[in-house]
C-alpha cells in the first residue's frame, strides 16, 4: 500500500472516531448547535425522564441550567456521578466524556458553551 492511501485511511479513521464522540453527531435527538465559530460552540441540550446519551466527549464547557433536573454521569474512566441542578445554575468543567442519563422526574433543559481552542 502506498505511504499516501496509508496516511489518508488513518486519517480518515481517525475523524471517523472524533465524530463519533461528538455529541451533536451521536445525539442529535438531544443536541441542538446554536452557534459556532472558530472559538466557541453553542448547544441546546434537552431529554425527557429515562432517556440516556451514548459515550461522548466535551472539551472544556460551561452550562446553564434553562430548568431543574438530575442526571447521572459514567464518566469514561469508570466512575459515576450524579448532578442536580436548579434552574440558574452554573458550572464549568474541563472538558470530560461521558455517558448521561436522566434520573429525575423532570426533562433535562440546559445550554452549553463548549471552548474551542485558541492560537496565541
Amino acid at each position: 500500500m502506498k505511504p499516501c492511501l496509508m496516511v489518508t485511511i488513518a486519517l480518515t479513521c481517525l475523524s471517523r472516531a472524533a465524530l463519533a464522540q461528538d455529541p451533536a453527531s451521536i445525539d442529535g435527538d438531544k443536541y441542538k448547535v446554536l452557534l459556532e465559530n472558530d472559538r466557541v460552540r453553542v448547544l441546546a441540550y434537552s431529554d425527557k425522564p429515562g432517556e440516556r446519551t451514548h459515550q461522548h466527549l466535551h472539551p472544556a464547557f460551561v452550562v446553564y441550567a434553562v430548568a431543574p433536573f438530575k442526571r447521572r454521569l459514567t464518566l469514561s474512566d469508570g466512575r459515576v456521578m450524579t448532578r442536580e441542578f436548579k434552574a440558574g445554575d452554573v458550572i464549568y468543567s474541563n472538558g470530560e466524556s461521558h455517558m448521561g442519563e436522566n434520573i429525575g422526574s423532570t426533562p433535562t433543559q440546559v445550554i452549553m458553551v463548549e471552548m474551542k481552542q485558541m492560537k496565541p
